[in-house]
Formats: C-alpha cells, sequence, structure tokens
C-alpha cells in the first residue's frame, strides 16, 4: 500500500505540490490525474524517494520513504516518463545489470531475467540493442527494469505517452496484467487510460488533490472527462474567489 500525507515542495516562493493526500490498496491500480504542470512528475519522484519534499510523508508497505529510504524503495519498481535505459547497451545486459544494482540474489538473476522477458513480452529481443528499439519496446523495457526485483509497488510516470494506438493497446494490457498482487500508481493525463484500467482516481491540479473517488463510485452516466473538467474548474473558480476575497479586504483596511 501506498500512504500519501500532507506532501508539500517548495522551490522558494513557488509551491509545487501543496498538502497532497491520498491512499493507493494493495493490488489496486490508482490513476493519478492532472492537467500539463499540476505537480504529477513532482510527487512520482518525491513517492519513489528521488526527490525530498518540503513537509509531509509518504509510506510504501508501512516504510517511511525519508526515514527509511533504502528499504522502502526496494519495495518499488519505478518507471519514469523517460525509461532510463543505456542506448548501447543490449536488452539481456542491460537488466542483469538493474537487477545486480537492485540486489536481486545472484542464484535467482537469471530466473528473474527469463520472467520479465516473458511478462513484459521481451522473449524475442535479449540481443538487441536497446537504443535500436522502437519507442514502444522501449517502454516495455523500461517496464521490465522496473520489475525485475519483483517490487510489490509500481509507480509509472506517463507510461503510454508518445506511443501509437497499437502500442498503448498492448501497454495498457500489460499494466493491468502485471497489477494482481502489486499496488499500482499511474500517473498520465490521458483519461481512457484512467477509465480502462483503473479502480480508484486521484485528480490534482495547480499542486492540489481536487478529487479522489473509487471509479465504481463516481456517478452513472458521468464521463470522467466531465468529472475531470469540472474537477479542476472548481479549483480554479474557488482560487479566483479566494484571491478576490483577499482583495476587497486589503482594500477595505485602505479606506
Amino acid at each position: 500500500m501506498i500512504e500519501v500525507k500532507n506532501l508539500t515542495k517548495a522551490y522558494g516562493n513557488f509551491v509545487a505540490v501543496k498538502d497532497v493526500s491520498f491512499k493507493a490498496e494493495n493490488g489496486s491500480i490508482l490513476g493519478f490525474l492532472g492537467p500539463n504542470g499540476a505537480g504529477k512528475t513532482t510527487t512520482m519522484r518525491i513517492i519513489t524517494g528521488y526527490m525530498p519534499a518540503t513537509a509531509g510523508t509518504v509510506l510504501i508497505d508501512g516504510l517511511d520513504i525519508f526515514s527509511q529510504s533504502l528499504e522502502a524503495r526496494r519495495k518499488i519498481g519505478y518507471l519514469p516518463e523517460s525509461p532510463p535505459l543505456y542506448p548501447d547497451m543490449r536488452v539481456e545486459a542491460y537488466l542483469r545489470f538493474v537487477a545486480k544494482l537492485r540486489g536481486v540474489p545472484r542464484a535467482k538473476i537469471e530466473s528473474a531475467l527469463e520472467h520479465v522477458l516473458e511478462v513484459c513480452g521481451l522473449a524475442d529481443m535479449p540481443h538487441r540493442i536497446c537504443g535500436q528499439l522502437s519507442k514502444g519496446y522501449r517502454q516495455r523495457v523500461g517496464l521490465a527494469q522496473a520489475l525485475i526485483h519483483d517490487p510489490p509497488v509500481l509507480v509509472l510516470d506517463e507510461p503510454t505517452i508518445g506511443l501509437d494506438p497499437r502500442q498503448i493497446h498492448e501497454i495498457r494490457g500489460l499494466i493491468h496484467h502485471l497489477a494482481g498482487n502489486r499496488t499500482v500508481v499511474l500517473s498520465t493525463h490521458i483519461l481512457p487510460e484512467v477509465s480502462q484500467i483503473c479502480d480508484k482516481v486521484v485528480i490534482i491540479a495547480d499542486g492540489q488533490v481536487v478529487l479522489e473517488e473509487y471509479l465504481k463510485k463516481l456517478p452513472a452516466g458521468t464521463s470522467l472527462e466531465d468529472i475531470f473538467l469540472n474537477a479542476i474548474t472548481k479549483e480554479r473558480h474557488d482560487d479566483a474567489a479566494s484571491a478576490e476575497e483577499t482583495l476587497e479586504e486589503v482594500g477595505a483596511g485602505h479606506t
């Protein structure tokens, strides 16, 4: 399980993530939605331990990602927006390298490698050079490196961005297959991605959570697009109203 509590990230006077809290239960797929610049990638980097927070906590299977960083990160498989591949390495050599970095016991590397190649549809690709693969297959290798140590938590940041429709369909199916006993957080701005494979949705706008709900509990007959637009529009209207009230108070103070 992933539990995010009151997470805040500030860069000087600019607050990118503001008091964000949500939960992703065991075995579920959580869709983390938001417009560009909403703070999705910053939140993902904090959850995975790649970036410190200004305030707040993140628990990965009960482990604090900040105070128990090494133990918590062992439980996470992370696919950033750009797969962290070495373009000159062959797929098999790259995955062996990642397995060693992830602490997979030497005696289990072969079986782990065979498993992720099969699961990620790379059984015919072990000797291909990473830099010569199509974007769709690079994404598959990215998923394989995230899975090589068999983590209970997967964090995927825009895993289908830039793919063609066939590749998108394949990667979505693969993510759905991978869930099972794992907890998956899928960060995206593609609404069909969430509606087709996720159990729960969290919508973030301007660095704040504006909706957290199970998809099955959303109003019948209402599209996710409508819910998304209403949520982010309400947030902006509330911010504008708050700013207007502040200006009125300031103005009253000068009269």
